[in-house]
């Protein structure tokens, strides 16, 4: 079991990809703080029940697991879910942030309350359970973070909230891999997949996102299963990331969906040009055009 005696929090495990890597990080020897403030898909309400529903499914297959029910917008709430794993466990190994919430509108008709409610889930949850894990994984030179960007952030509408928010996970993971490599921490970025009720509810206008995140099959021309679908598929892949063997793997941005995995490689420019003096806005006008505008590969498939 590669995760024998590490402690772990995974945000967001009462459903979906956060619950299937919960059970799996249990089912390789961890024992798991799953953390699940029990929102609707839009932040609203609380509820206790998934993650319990977890917790006991963790525990009767011969698991160790605790409950957690704070919302990680809030930092103080997250020093408490750390305080948890400390209380009942002693240490903390691993954090996987999966938690996540959904404001969908378009910029022009967002407000600020859905802008706000969306970076502060994500973005600045990922913040708060990062710094107050991070001194007791810097203490004991060990600790593995994961945390769920999304393809939404390269290419969606109607998610300005939600891209912004997820494409922020690229630039946690790039700059804090490299604060902490001397520290034995690593900190990498996943791009999930998977028919969740996060996809089901991506706008019309981003149909074709949609195709991408979930239409495995005929994006890969026909050559997997429906089965390929299930958000579980994910977990296997991020629970590696979450081990000791993935040690030398850090700040990279790594996609889960399907049965597939792909390593994203970091931007770099594509196309380039130079001058000896400073440029004219005459000179700009003559050569951008044709040097530096290229067309987006259409990856839409038409259902």
């Amino acid at each position: 079991m590669i995760l024998q005696d590490k402690i772990a929090i995974v945000t967001g495990a009462g459903g979906g990809i956060g619950s299937g890597v919960a059970e799996l990080m249990a089912k390789q020897g961890a024992c798991v703080v799953v953390n699940d403030a029990g929102s609707n898909l839009d932040g609203s309400g609380t509820s206790r029940k998934s993650a319990d529903l977890v917790v006991d499914k963790i525990n009767k297959a011969g698991g160790v697991s605790i409950a957690n029910y704070e919302s990680i917008d809030n930092f103080n709430s997250c020093a408490r879910i750390i305080q948890s794993a400390l209380d009942e466990f002693g240490k903390i190994d691993i954090i996987c942030h999966t938690a996540g919430i959904l404001r969908d509108r378009m910029i022009f008709n967002m407000n600020e309350d859905e802008w706000d409610r969306v970076l502060e889930v994500h973005l600045k949850g990922a913040f708060n359970i990062i710094k107050n894990a991070l001194p007791h994984m810097i203490n004991q030179k060990y600790g593995r973070i994961v945390l769920l960007a999304s393809i939404s952030g390269l290419r969606s509408t109607g998610q300005a909230n939600y891209a912004s928010a997820k494409e922020a996970m690229v630039g946690i993971a790039r700059s804090s891999s490299l604060e902490l490599k001397k520290h034995g921490v690593t900190v990498n970025a996943v791009y999930p997949g998977g028919y969740t009720r996060m996809v089901a509810s991506i706008p019309d206008a981003s149909k074709d996102l949609r195709q991408d995140i979930s239409g495995v099959s005929q994006l890969l021309g026909n050559t997997m299963p429906e089965e390929s679908l299930d958000p579980y598929n994910n977990a296997a892949k991020i629970v590696y990331l979450c081990s000791e063997n993935a040690g030398g793997i850090s700040g990279q941005v790594i996609e889960t969906q399907g049965w597939d995995m792909s390593l994203y490689s970091s931007r770099i420019p594509s196309r380039h040009i130079y001058t000896e003096k400073q440029w004219s806005l005459k000179e700009i006008e003559q050569l951008v055009p044709r040097a530096l505008t290229k067309p987006e590969q259409d990856l839409t498939v038409n259902m």
